[in-house]
């Protein structure tokens, strides 16, 4: 038994010892392999002359004799020398790694510290610092990750007014020792985790200061210049232009800024990055500042102000400024917008929008879109999504005008709403129009070609078009729209004429009627679908209804636009007016100024129609500020929101991704249920009414 344990032991001797490998152990046998070169030589020399042969066959004999006994005898040396220099080497290394200035540790798989450098040791600021958890230092390497699958994380985060890179990267260790007799290793391998921490703290504070340095361009315009000096005696003009001088002048002073006065109601400005934080953070006083002038004006002066921000170089912020500008005048005024590359901000616009008396834009626009209509063959005319009254009739006032000049013209409708039918079933051939001049999205692609101009009425987003492929493929495309801009525009338009003080688009087509051309007949039919489109959109001339609309209804009158005919077009069905009730019966009273209610779907034709008539009829309620009615229709959750005047439910919209006017909005959304919408409308007026956007 004793003999055998020994030749176990033996053999368990060999099958562990330790072998060489690669070119250290072709060097060390390279007397082997000189012997077997040497041999091939001495049988060569044999059959050439045998006395040679024995002569070099003893040499070979001596030399391998010599060559063997230093291999064998100096093997094990230089085993030992290289476990030696290996032994030596694994301390050099692991005293490296202690005095690295890099911080370092060793973490388990339960994030608890098995070793750290010196580095590492003097930021805790602990002597002690083993079987600790990394997390009781830094709370954002969270637990869960050291179970996950994932390999490495980077993340930032802050130890003791420091800021750190923190990067995390997992070894598998596998076979680092035969039996351990003092640790079992799970099936799998076994995980630890390298963590480095970088001081970022320099880099950060010069990044930040880098950015605070930068300069941002912007553009202020007084939105009602004219007006508001009509409105004071001629003595005190001079004063109130002083006056509102003064105040955008220390406004900007006190942020170290520069103005220069471009013309009589526009201004540049130029500040830095770092005071733009207080901007925000006070909704740019500015605004309320100018608008609480008073000298015996009667009008109240208004500002837009336009940022550029994080462009490129100079030119991109000024870029920038002027798209802003656009946006702020484009949604009425009286507020402040930012651009920052992809991402824009809007601050005020709380102030209902001031009717221009002058119709020279309209005049000009007429002129600008009768020189697009001369140069192309072919129209195509399209409003939204789920047409309306206002998209249809400012459509047909666009047909109209592209056929006083022989152009062949279409409409594209893909959906025909209960509101829309009673006007649309009117254009028919038996009425002198085409049989194709109604359209769906794929047919009115095909008639697309290089003379094609697109007409886009009542709205300015390109999502909500009734088919945005056609503003991909046209060449020339002209917006009007009386809607206020958001972030989403068409902005590849050759012609845009957006006025959110008007009162509908039917309005503003009715006023380029009057200016494109000379004695254009309009059918009676026509001047009912307009009519129609601005009775609807005002509420019967109760909402956003100025001296123009009253204007242009007027001059749809004169044409031939019938009042009890298109009263009687638009009687509710008993399932509608039904619906309608039910909405109002089921109000909800939120934060006792709001109501908000579900109208119903089954068995209406347009729910988002009578969505939109239960919020007026909401309004008629003692005490309602602003009415939200949600209906759930194509997949959709539809919100309608309206006011009167104390309220901009636009605001509130844009917040949920919608837009529209500051008492007239609405807004999709998409994958949401009934109960997600309401809560989520909710929870935005009340976060908006905890900031004082609302």
């Amino acid at each position: 038994m004793l003999f055998r344990n020994c030749e176990d032991k033996r053999s368990c001797r060999k099958k562990k010892k330790i072998k060489l490998k690669g070119p250290l152990r072709i060097y060390l046998q390279w007397p082997i392999w000189m012997t077997v070169l040497l041999l091939a030589m001495t049988i060569w020399i044999f059959t050439i002359n045998i006395k040679c042969g024995i002569i070099v066959s003893v040499f070979l004999a001596f030399y391998f004799g010599i060559s063997l006994t230093l291999y064998l005898k100096n093997r094990q040396n230089v085993m030992n020398e290289l476990i030696s220099f290996a032994t030596e080497y694994a301390q050099v290394q692991r005293q490296l790694l202690y005095e690295l200035e890099v911080p370092y540790a060793l973490l388990d798989d339960q994030g608890k510290i098995l070793w750290v450098n010196e580095r590492f040791r003097h930021i805790l600021n602990k002597e002690k610092l083993q079987r600790k958890m990394v997390n009781h230092f830094f709370p954002d390497v969270k637990r869960s990750w050291f179970q996950a699958e994932e390999e490495d994380l980077e993340l930032e985060t802050t130890y003791e007014e420091k800021d750190y890179r923190i990067v995390l990267h997992k070894t598998t260790l596998e076979e680092i020792v035969d039996e351990h007799p003092l640790v079992e290793y799970p099936e799998g391998g076994v995980y630890l985790t390298s963590m480095y921490l970088f001081d970022e703290t320099q880099i950060k504070y010069y990044m930040k200061e880098n950015q605070d340095q930068k300069l941002i361009s912007g553009l202020i315009y007084i939105d009602n210049y004219d007006e508001a000096l009509e409105s004071v005696e001629n003595v005190r003009r001079s004063l109130l232009v002083a006056l509102i001088d003064r105040k955008i002048n220390k406004y900007i002073s006190d942020v170290d800024g520069i103005v220069r006065k471009l013309e009589k109601d526009k201004y540049f400005i130029v500040f830095q990055y770092r005071y733009l934080k207080n901007m925000q953070e006070n909704r740019f006083s500015l605004l309320d500042e100018v608008k609480n002038v008073s000298i015996g004006n009667e009008m109240a002066v208004t500002l837009s102000v336009g940022l550029g921000v994080n462009g490129e170089n100079y030119t991109e912020a000024c870029e920038y400024a002027r798209i802003a500008m656009d946006l702020a005048l484009g949604r009425g005024g009286d507020q402040a917008v930012i651009k920052d590359g992809e991402n824009i901000y809007y601050y005020g616009g709380k102030s209902k929008q001031v009717e221009k008396n002058t119709r020279v834009k309209a005049r000009v626009k007429a002129h600008a879109l009768r020189e697009i209509l001369e140069n192309n063959d072919k129209v195509i005319i399209m409003g939204h999504k789920i047409g309306d009254v206002d998209s249809f009739g400012s459509g047909i006032g666009i047909y109209r005008a592209a056929k006083s000049m022989a152009k062949r013209c279409y409409i594209v409708v893909n959906e025909i709403t209960s509101s829309v039918r009673p006007l649309l079933d009117g254009f028919n051939p038996g009425n002198g129009y085409e049989e194709d001049l109604f359209l769906n999205s794929s047919k009115a692609i095909e008639k697309v070609d290089d003379n094609t101009v697109v007409i886009v009425v009542d709205v300015n987003r390109p999502s909500y078009t009734e088919c945005e492929e056609l503003l991909q493929i046209a060449k020339n495309i002209v917006v009007i729209d009386h809607h206020r801009q958001s972030s989403e525009v068409i902005d590849n338009a050759v012609l845009s004429y957006v006025e959110p003080y008007a009162s509908s688009a039917s309005e503003m087509v009715a006023e380029i009627l009057q200016y494109i051309g000379d004695n254009i007949k309009i059918k009676q039919l026509e001047a009912d679908a307009l009519y129609a489109g601005i009775v609807i959109d005002t509420n019967n001339f109760v909402n956003k209804t100025g001296v123009r609309t009253f204007e242009a209804a007027a001059f749809l009158r004169r044409n031939g636009a019938d009042i009890i005919r298109v009263r009687k077009m638009f009687r509710d069905n008993m399932e509608d007016y039904r619906a309608k009730a039910e909405t109002i019966h089921n109000m909800e009273l939120f934060e006792e100024i709001f109501a908000i209610s579900v109208s119903p779907t089954d068995g209406i034709e347009s729910p988002t129609i009578v969505a939109a008539q239960a919020a007026n009829d909401l309004l008629n309620i003692s005490g309602i500020k602003a009415s939200f009615v949600l209906t759930e229709y194509n997949s959709k959750v539809y919100i309608s929101a309206r006011s009167i005047d104390e309220i901009n439910v636009q605001l509130i919209m844009e917040q949920m991704g919608g837009g529209g006017h500051l008492s007239t909005a609405g807004a999709q959304l998409k994958n949401c249920s009934l109960d997600n919408a309401k809560e989520q409308l909710k929870s935005t007026i009340k976060r908006m009414r905890a900031e004082g956007d609302i």
